[in-house]
């Protein structure tokens, strides 16, 4: 054989190669909702991210809740306004802003009244706005604004600002990793089994992907990840990591229904398109969100925080 069909050979049989995997990773994008290979990509980058900002201080993870909860916040103002909700963008960040400064500053309390003031400053500033020719609505979209809004405010910073609080107990970062880990392997598991063993929808109207098969897989995963976390890092006992891992189950499952129902409702297929396979952050803080209002209240009940 001549080198020219030597290399003929070898890119017949890479091109071959690329064919099947592009093949492969279409059915499972079309069985799981999700390009495979940017998911993965992407997840690993932000995990490396997480990871770092635990790593080195504290202010710094704070710091990129507050980045994430401002991105988040602008993703869900914007898919309001696809429905005809004007949620004013610098305003709700603003407000959410105050609701994670509230939290890292004075703790819970804070962060009820971080919240408080953040509504009073939302309403505000979309009363201005409506004040202002260039922004003007027709008047009876103005309640239904003001309502987004703050369920915008409610959904993103106030539910992500109980990650601020976990971290700010002593050894807090274990209990947000282990917030983190659990929710990834509810996620990674359900795919895993939803995608391999998939066949009976668990909310066909919300969300199509979606599987009892998945959700089994998903349990399974999550209670080894609460156990296995709660001994080795947290430093309970392994019961408190099977609860841990079932509250989690429920509240990410739930979240990440929850999202997508708000997407329907909206008319859109993802919040934004800033993530490779993933969408847009909203969507991938989805199950994360609830789940940090479960794990902080299983470090309450324990005496963590």
């Amino acid at each position: 054989m001549s080198g020219a069909d030597k290399r003929d050979e070898i890119r017949n049989a890479l091109e071959s190669t690329r064919a099947q995997f592009e093949a492969t990773n279409a059915r499972i994008e079309a069985r799981a909702g999700r390009n495979l290979v940017f998911a993965i990509g992407s997840g690993l980058v932000f995990g490396g991210v997480f990871l770092a900002s635990l790593l080195l201080v504290k202010q710094v993870f704070v710091g990129l809740v507050a980045v994430l909860v401002a991105v988040a916040l602008v993703e869900l103002a914007a898919a309001f306004r696809v429905a005809g909700r004007r949620v004013p963008r610098v305003g709700v960040v603003l407000a959410g802003l105050v609701v994670v400064a509230g939290a890292f500053f004075f703790g819970a309390q804070g962060m009820l009244l971080g919240l408080f003031a953040g509504s009073a400053l939302l309403v505000v500033w979309r009363l201005v706005e409506g004040l202002v020719p260039a922004w003007e609505t027709p008047p009876r979209t103005l309640v239904r604004d003001v309502f987004s809004g703050l369920f915008t405010l409610v959904y993103v910073a106030f539910l992500a600002s109980f990650t601020v609080l976990l971290i700010a107990a002593d050894g807090g970062e274990w209990w947000v990793f282990a917030l983190v880990l659990v929710v990834v392997s509810v996620d990674v598991g359900a795919y895993a089994a939803g995608v391999s063993f998939g066949k009976h929808k668990m909310t066909p109207r919300i969300s199509p992907n979606k599987t009892w098969e998945g959700f089994a897989g998903a349990a399974v995963v999550a209670t080894g990840a609460g156990i296995g976390v709660a001994v080795l890092a947290l430093e309970q006992p392994w019961w408190i990591g099977a609860i841990l891992g079932a509250v989690v189950l429920l509240t990410a499952t739930g979240g990440d229904l929850t999202e997508s129902l708000i997407k329907r409702n909206l008319g859109v297929k993802d919040m934004s398109s800033w993530i490779p396979g993933h969408g847009g952050f909203l969507d991938r803080l989805d199950s994360l969100l609830p789940s940090a209002v479960g794990v902080y209240g299983i470090a309450l009940a324990v005496g963590v925080v």
